[in-house]
């Protein structure tokens, strides 16, 4: 694990750790239990704010979340280069699907949002007399909360804040929980502000960002209804309800209704200015995602990148281009040689004098060049060029003893504009919700072709002459690369258990691998837990 991550996932505990001196609670790292005698929060605004600033912190982590939903899928791996990304093998068993049971990566996440989810229950508890725009937020971070558990873990014990500690969480599942999440997103689509795209407070919740929550739940109702049974290999994935369909493109046309349209700039989202697209923000450094995959000698900012993340060249093959070079001839980042699609993006050969204007955007691959054009060179003096495969220093594929320049790497935000550590790190945003509209229709036996050509034109992409279900995955590969939901898709799609470019052996099909396992001291403190099947 590489600097940011680590002072995360230090501040994480130490908040969950210190929730107890503000609130009279007593978090333990292993569970939700609170103290006998709750009354309620002294200053449920102060606790709103805080557990924004856990989720925020959560979110920007390059771990945890983050590492389940895209390192876990065909999207990015973190291969060992000499001694460096080893740590105990961590980064390359979530590739594979060899993940055991006490992975930091699978506790982390466990913990963190199952506290976040209790503080926003304390926060509703009528004791503590919180503000109607209070409670519709901690609504909405509830739901949010045990949305990610659920999507993860497909249990989601659930602490009623006015029973005694003495009495273990219940554990909801299935309808029961989609259920009570939808409730609380009901309520908080009631209570929270409408706000208009590219103006008002987007790092708090709207009720766009409530609309485009319920959507996805809507569309992965289907699989949350059944997940126990899909991960013990004992259903396929069902038709979903054409009820739900029709909310979620009813809920994405309210989103469309306040503004929120695709924007022409795809990567100018991406910087801290106003949009037409973005939805929710967290106020959490976008370090992890600039440095985590750039090389040591990429850029002066913060010292050089921390060399780990990449994607696999299959994923970078969904994109238009030339396999091999993605290179802009000009310092605007406007003009690519090889005629790719814009959200491919590409690597210039110069900066233009500011710093980290050398680093390019989207996908960077082939050699790198310094702000006067002069070629960059590896730790070892030979040229630092990114190549497409991982392979070992005898040239056989693998995810140990890479070499310094293995792996095409990833920049969604661009350093030159975010100062290196800039605070502007996206959550929600319309593309999104405009693929989940396309994918609505397609469900309920509509032709979404003209959605996505649009979407696709609008990118610089060729329009397609008809769309297949795979094709939608796809597209919601390219447009929303590296922002933290692929593995959720992939389940959708029915592709998580598909075969890629190195997962283990024998994991190909294995259905236990569409849940994590429940940590084992989760289960020791939580008879109502249940291990998921397989573990």
């Amino acid at each position: 694990m590489k600097r940011c991550n680590l002072k995360l996932l230090t501040l994480t505990l130490l908040t969950v750790f210190g929730l107890s001196s503000c609130t009279d609670l007593e978090i333990e790292e292993t569970d939700s239990f609170i103290s006998e005698g709750f009354q309620g929060l002294e200053d449920p605004a102060s606790a709103l704010n805080q557990l924004y600033g856990q989720v925020y912190g959560a979110w920007a982590d390059q771990a945890a979340r983050y590492a389940l939903y895209e390192v876990t899928t065909d999207a990015l791996l973190v291969p060992t280069r000499g001694a460096d990304w080893g740590d105990n093998g961590r980064w390359r068993k979530l590739h594979q699907h060899e993940w055991g049971l006490e992975e930091a990566d699978i506790i982390t996440p466990f913990n963190q949002y199952n506290a976040n989810q209790l503080l926003a229950s304390q926060i509703l508890d009528s004791r503590s007399g919180a503000t109607a725009d209070v409670a519709a937020q901690a609504h909405f971070l509830r739901a949010y909360n045990m949305f990610t558990i659920l999507d993860l873990f497909g249990q989601v014990p659930f602490r009623d804040v006015t029973l005694s500690s003495s009495e273990v969480p219940a554990v909801l599942s299935g309808a029961e929980a989609v259920n009570f999440i939808l409730a609380d997103l009901d309520a908080a689509i009631t209570g929270l502000p409408s706000v208009a795209a590219a103006t008002g407070d987007l790092k708090r919740a709207s009720k766009a960002a409530a609309r485009l929550l319920k959507a996805k739940v809507l569309l992965n109702r289907h699989i949350y209804d059944n997940q126990l049974a899909l991960a013990a290999g004992e259903l396929s994935i069902p038709t979903p309800a054409a009820s739900d369909m029709a909310e979620v493109i009813s809920l994405v046309d309210a989103i469309t209704a306040e503004g929120y349209a695709l924007e022409d700039d795809y990567f100018d989202m991406f910087r801290d200015t106003p949009d037409t697209e973005t939805i929710w923000w967290a106020e959490a450094c976008v370090c992890n995602r600039i440095y985590n995959g750039l090389h040591y000698n990429s850029t002066g900012l913060g010292g050089g990148g921390w060399n780990g993340f990449s994607t696999l060249a299959e994923y970078y093959d969904l994109f238009e281009g030339n396999p091999n070079d993605n290179a802009f001839t000009d310092v605007l980042f406007s003009a690519p040689a090889s005629n790719q699609e814009e959200r491919r993006g590409g690597v210039p050969n110069i900066g233009n004098g500011n710093a980290g204007s050398n680093v390019g955007v989207g996908f960077l691959i082939g050699q790198q060049y310094a702000l006067d054009g002069t070629p960059l060179q590896d730790r070892q003096g030979g040229p630092l060029a990114f190549t497409r495969q991982f392979v070992d220093g005898s040239g056989n594929v693998s995810l140990i003893n890479n070499s310094e320049t293995t792996g095409i790497r990833v920049q969604k935000y661009q350093p030159q504009y975010n100062d290196g550590f800039g605070a502007h790190n996206l959550m929600f945003r319309y593309a999104d919700a405009y693929l989940m509209k396309a994918e609505a229709m397609f469900r309920s036996g509509g032709d979404p072709t003209t959605m996505i050509n649009t979407l696709r034109t609008q990118r610089g992409a060729s329009p397609l002459g008809s769309v297949t279900e795979s094709d939608i995955l796809d597209e919601r590969g390219r447009e929303l690369f590296a922002e933290g939901w692929r593995r959720n898709d992939m389940v959708r799609f029915g592709a998580y258990l598909r075969n890629w470019e190195l997962k283990g052996d024998g994991q190909a099909g294995n259905t236990t691998r569409l849940l994590f396992p429940i940590p084992l001291p989760q289960l020791l403190a939580n008879p109502n837990l249940v291990q998921n099947p397989g573990y």
